[in-house]
């Protein structure tokens, strides 16, 4: 056997030019330029987009409704609209426009004070300071 009888077992593989004219126009099938265009091209990453449409300013669309502070009411206040053994909850606030609702929701509401108050009220369901507390137990009424 010679050499110019030996035959390759692989044959040559033809490499296909690119972008050389043709009959696909100037662009040559490759579209137009832009990022995928370019050679050796780094598509951006997928989580910086992510982290750019978040919006930059804290509080943009939802306030949280654990962080938002209640409304202070003075006891005195309350005891110049309550009757002697009234019950002051958020439902009677409202009525008696000590209170508004804000966008349609009630408000959490605090009651301080710290002037005596000689009424007897009964307070349920609203926050209050440990001197509101012990001025309304000493006038003779109860919190819940």
């Amino acid at each position: 056997m010679q050499i110019h009888q030996v035959k390759r077992v692989h044959p040559n593989k033809t490499k296909k030019i690119v972008g050389r004219g043709g009959k696909r126009g100037t662009t040559a099938g490759r579209g137009t330029k832009g990022q995928l265009a370019r050679s050796g091209r780094k598509l951006r990453p997928e989580l910086r987009d992510l982290i750019k449409k978040i919006p930059k300013l804290r509080g943009y669309r939802f306030a949280s409704v654990n962080n938002t502070k209640p409304i202070s009411i003075k006891l005195e206040d309350i005891a110049k609209i309550f009757k002697e053994g009234g019950v002051v909850s958020l439902s009677t606030l409202l009525s008696s426009s000590l209170l508004s609702t804000k966008k349609g929701r009630v408000p959490a509401v605090k009651i301080l004070g710290t002037s005596e108050v000689s009424k007897k009220l009964n307070i349920v369901g609203c926050r209050i300071s440990k001197k509101a507390k012990e001025i309304v137990e000493k006038a003779g009424g109860s919190v819940k």
